[in-house]
């Protein structure tokens, strides 16, 4: 079964954003056989001026990715762990249900 994937939207000069993602790290399990890893992209969003005009104010901002499935934005400023927790738990639901 695939593992869950999130991408960051963030800011280099971002405290906030250094927060987010240590407290999303602090949910992986302790390698990638585990049933809670996933994999995390960091995005500095200053990089691409279509997502500037995004997240601009948002930073940071997570984001759940699921297979084919579109992108669902999961929290912003801060990390909403139950959000976080909920995308894990229905992933693999919404995956089959595409198939």
């Amino acid at each position: 079964m695939p593992k869950p994937h999130f991408i960051l939207y963030g800011r280099s000069y971002c405290h906030l954003c250094d927060d987010m993602l240590q407290a999303l790290l602090a949910l992986r399990g302790p390698d990638e056989h585990s049933v809670d890893w996933f994999t995390v992209d960091v995005i500095d969003v200053d990089g691409d001026t279509e997502l500037v005009a995004r997240y601009d104010e948002l930073v940071p901002v997570l984001v759940g990715c699921a297979d084919d499935q579109p992108q669902l934005q999961l929290c912003h400023y801060f990390l909403d762990v139950e959000q976080v927790r909920g995308f894990w738990r229905v992933k693999p639901i919404v995956a089959a249900q595409a198939r």
